[in-house]
């Protein structure tokens, strides 16, 4: 039976900020419908204190950032890019428009589509999320989106060069520094200066998280990303600073970022436990990460590894670090997370800055049901059919007459009946189904 050694805040405590947080977006959200322009500046300026005369960046502008930059910074930018470029574009060719012919004379197949327009949030409030920028903007670009609008708040004051560049370098056409739930909401709503954009994509805090979840419907999203999530799956193979590390890595994002520990080793636990208080002694983001850990981390110690797996697919966590004797055992029986790190060699932070898988993953146990952003979120797949000989548009006609009948459509039959009367030359009285033939061989 797994034994909770830490626990975090209890549920109870977590829907009623969730409640908080779902009234405030709600309000602001009809705000911006209404005042449009005017209730994006006001919220610029309450919460941002950021008042450009354009929100919207000029080519100008963009430039002038990005010559703050260093050759090296740049360089960094662009190989992180690269990465994410290259496996997105795999992904995509594997993505294949089919057509098929699957009776004689009936062509079915479908395309696959780019969304015609995204609004991809960057966040950069606390950090600048230089990597946010490949992870929506490169990966929409591969996906062939005509046009990606990319928002992100100030930092300190004015837009943050790195951030700026990796949005320009990645493909955006329209760049704005805008930040929280008055970003997503222009992007989704429109306003008088921005048109409004099929799809929003990218993660953001709580407030960024429940706009798009409000916003779902009338324009399409990526996933619901809330707070960063992680978890760290080990045994005895490791030790306690490797896992401290992992999950401190993670709690720094915010003050309700959840890290759990899930091993089946005492002693790595209560290392694990006393590591984490040392390493906050010395990191520089303990304000932030001490706060998450105390309200938001866990220690489950498991009897074995298949009860050590059963509670982390019943976790769903966000990123899932695996260090153990059979890490690929894992790999094949995990089937509720949003990406796995492997080994300890790896990181979280290899995901979230560089290696090329896209960071942008489910959380709150949406892993159950979907998993993270990729090239495929900015296609549609659309079907189409057509049929080309009058035999086959016979065939199907019958058989679609009489099992529209069955349902009681009449109006639906007799699309199939005229068909069958044009093409087959078959006697269907009105609002009957056809009589049955059987095939010709």
């Amino acid at each position: 039976m797994a034994e909770w050694l830490k626990r975090g805040k209890p549920e109870t405590e977590r829907a009623e900020d969730d409640a908080k947080t779902r009234l405030v977006v709600e309000q602001t959200l009809a705000d911006i419908e209404a005042r449009g322009d005017a209730a994006v500046r006001e919220l610029a300026a309450k919460f941002d204190g950021y008042t450009p005369e354009n929100f919207r960046l000029s080519q100008g502008d963009i430039d002038a950032l990005m010559a703050e930059l260093s050759d090296r910074e740049l360089a960094d930018i662009r190989f992180a890019q690269e990465q994410v470029r290259n496996f997105a574009q795999a992904q995509r060719d594997s993505m294949l428009d089919i057509e098929v012919e699957t009776l004689p004379g009936v062509i079915l197949g479908h395309k696959n589509i780019p969304v015609q327009s995204v609004g991809c949030y960057v966040p950069g409030g606390k950090f600048p999320m230089v990597a946010s920028a490949h992870m929506s903007v490169a990966t929409a670009s591969v996906a062939g989106v005509p046009r990606i609008v990319a928002c992100t708040p100030p930092w300190q004051g004015k837009p943050n060069p790195a951030v700026i560049a990796a949005m320009h370098l990645g493909g955006a056409h329209e760049i704005y520094v805008l930040g929280g739930i008055q970003a997503v909401g222009a992007m989704a709503i429109g306003t008088e200066t921005i048109d409004p954009v099929h799809m929003l994509v990218g993660p953001g805090n709580a407030f960024v998280a429940e706009a798009k979840r409000q916003l779902f419907g009338r324009v399409g999203i990526d996933l619901f990303a809330g707070p960063t999530e992680t978890m760290v799956i080990a045994d005895d193979t490791v030790d306690a600073e490797l896992c401290a590390t992992d999950l401190l890595g993670q709690a720094e994002h915010g003050y309700n970022s959840p890290a759990v520990l899930v091993t089946n080793s005492r002693a790595l636990a209560e290392g694990t436990l006393g590591e984490i208080d040392r390493l906050l002694k010395i990191l520089p983001t303990a304000d932030t990460a001490s706060v998450s850990w105390r309200d938001y981390g866990e220690v489950i110690l498991c009897d074995g590894h298949d009860e050590m797996l059963a509670v982390a697919n019943d976790i769903a966590s966000e990123h899932v670090q695996v260090m153990t004797d059979r890490d690929d055992w894992y790999l094949e029986h995990m089937t509720c997370y949003g990406a796995l790190f492997l080994g300890p060699r790896t990181n979280v932070s290899n995901g979230d800055k560089v290696i090329g898988t896209n960071h942008t993953l489910p959380t709150k146990k949406a892993g159950r049901y979907t998993g993270g952003l990729w090239v495929g979120k900015f296609l549609k797949t659309h079907s189409y059919q057509k049929i080309l000989t009058d035999e086959a548009a016979t065939l199907v006609g019958e058989y679609g007459s009489r099992l529209c009948m069955l349902e009681g459509f009449v109006g639906h039959a007799e699309q199939c009946n005229v068909r069958v009367r044009r093409y087959g030359g078959i006697n269907v009285p009105y609002g009957e189904g056809a009589p049955y033939r059987e095939p010709a061989e």
